[in-house]
């Protein structure tokens, strides 16, 4: 199957020269075929396909921006009726009674939802490969001995390699849509803490945690955002403010725009060849006008890493307790005191880095420790937005690499200690603890492996961001 833009396959579809019931039958067929090698949905499931099918055909609309899209769902995110896991063994058989409110709205766009993405236990990893226990670990589409990053891996993954027009709805806490966006070679939008409703996500840090599109292109992807922005009363956290038209903005002039070139992203230990790629960006940007100035964040280089992990393990220590076997997660045999029960429900069920992360989060919260862990890291998070808010005084974004690293082999990630993993993150948290927008987008190869580069802009901003990112896809 020829894959088109989403834009045109969706025209394609309510003009009647595409035919859905024949078309989502190859779909299916395709992401199994696809799944048995790279193990990219946790579940496809082919009965609410159909159910999804039948509804659009007698709903006879021609206004649909996503009519008969297969759009694909990280795990983490409620889709009625279809077993939703956020990759954990404890919440295995879970089918929501109702839609996460993006879901519904790309439903309401005419979106069929075909399955749910794989992804590191409750969003917990850089390289997904914290999978639950009874799930498969997603492979990289350019090379099966590579990760496909995480949390998002089997979003960006199927995205990547799909021949068919695709969308996945992914989701990042620390940089879970730009690091597999890079890895994989597709674009990741991660927009504005709040633009998109969190509710009916199940949630691993509430205060960092954003709902955001994949796609195979700006403008797919772009689309997707589109369609799940807006405010939700059901969302406290969600905001009034007015929806962008991001694909407005595609290939529109940056003559004359001012982008900052994160300095600081070379004192890390960064590929030589992700920072020839960064300088080939720059060059691309000043030959379409644009002024490209290197500048420093001493703040946020020094501390989003451990601000980011101390707020986050603490949040997910807090969110992850109600899975204890009662009201939520897996149910055992009662025995013993409430605490031995509880305690056996969730070592049988939780993986390794899910308990290391309760444990270091839960010691963090603790009497005595609360002020000089979770509360500091708190004051220093609202100096990092500072920072962030006096560069965009002067400029429309920031460029930086996404990953240090191209997509690393399996063999390599088992001899990194957790710590040297969570270091993976150093050149996404900082977006991400500042609730700013970023997009993760190819721009160049390394060894055969796609090269990721991230542009952040300020708060609600992701007009202008998407406008100078379309200018780079140009020139790949």
């Amino acid at each position: 199957m020829m894959r088109v833009g989403v834009h045109e396959y969706a025209r394609q579809i309510q003009e009647g020269s595409l035919d859905l019931k024949e078309e989502m039958h190859r779909v299916i067929q395709e992401a199994r075929r696809i799944n048995e090698e790279y193990a990219y949905f946790n579940i496809i499931d082919e009965t609410l396909v159909k159910d999804q099918v039948d509804d659009l055909i007698k709903r006879k609309r021609k206004d649909l921006p996503l009519a008969g899209v297969p759009v694909s769902v990280k795990d983490c995110i409620c889709v009625k009726g279809m077993e939703s896991t956020a990759g954990s063994a404890i919440l295995k058989g879970y089918r929501p009674l109702l839609d996460a409110t993006a879901i519904r709205k790309a439903k309401d766009a005419g979106a069929i939802i075909i399955g749910k993405t794989a992804q590191d236990e409750f969003g917990f990893g850089s390289f997904n490969v914290n999978v639950g226990r009874g799930f498969k670990t997603p492979k990289n589409p350019h090379d099966l001995s590579r990760v496909t990053g995480g949390s998002s891996g089997g979003s960006a993954g199927i995205t990547a390699k799909a021949p068919f027009a695709h969308l996945s709805i992914a989701e990042s806490t620390g940089g879970s849509i730009a690091a597999p966006a890079a890895f994989c070679g597709v674009v990741g939008i991660t927009p504005t803490y709040g633009r998109v409703s969190r509710w009916g996500l199940i949630d691993y840090a509430n205060s960092l945690d954003k709902i955001g599109s994949m796609g195979a292109s700006i403008a797919d992807a772009s689309l997707l955002l589109e369609v799940i922005f807006g405010h939700d009363e059901k969302d406290a956290t969600s905001t009034h403010q007015a929806i962008p038209s991001l694909r407005a903005e595609l290939h529109q002039d940056i003559k004359g725009r001012r982008i900052a070139l994160l300095k600081d992203s070379f004192r890390t230990a960064v590929d030589s060849d992700i920072q020839k790629a960064a300088t080939n960006v720059k060059a691309v940007l000043e030959k379409c006008g644009a002024r490209v100035d290197e500048i420093e964040m001493d703040i946020t280089s020094r501390y989003a890493l451990p601000v980011y992990y101390l707020l986050a393990m603490s949040e997910a220590s807090t969110n992850l307790a109600k899975f204890c076997g009662m009201r939520y997660g897996r149910a055992e045999p009662l025995e013993g005191s409430f605490d031995d029960y509880f305690s056996n429900v969730r070592e049988l069920h939780f993986g390794s880095e899910v308990k290391r992360r309760i444990l270091l989060g839960t010691f963090a919260r603790m009497a005595g420790h609360r002020d000089a862990f979770y509360i500091k890291a708190a004051e220093v998070r609202s100096l990092i937005i500072q920072e962030y808010k006096k560069i965009f005084k002067s400029y429309d974004a920031i460029l930086s690499p996404t990953m240090p690293i191209i997509a690393p082999r399996f063999a390599d990630i088992e001899k990194l200690t957790p710590l040297q993993s969570y270091m993976m993150d150093i050149l996404t948290v900082g977006p991400n603890v500042a609730g700013m927008p970023h997009v993760s987008m190819p721009c160049g190869q390394s060894k055969g492996m796609p090269i990721g580069m991230m542009l952040t802009s300020d708060h609600f901003n992701e007009a202008m961001m998407v406008r100078i990112a379309s200018h780079l896809e140009v020139s790949r």
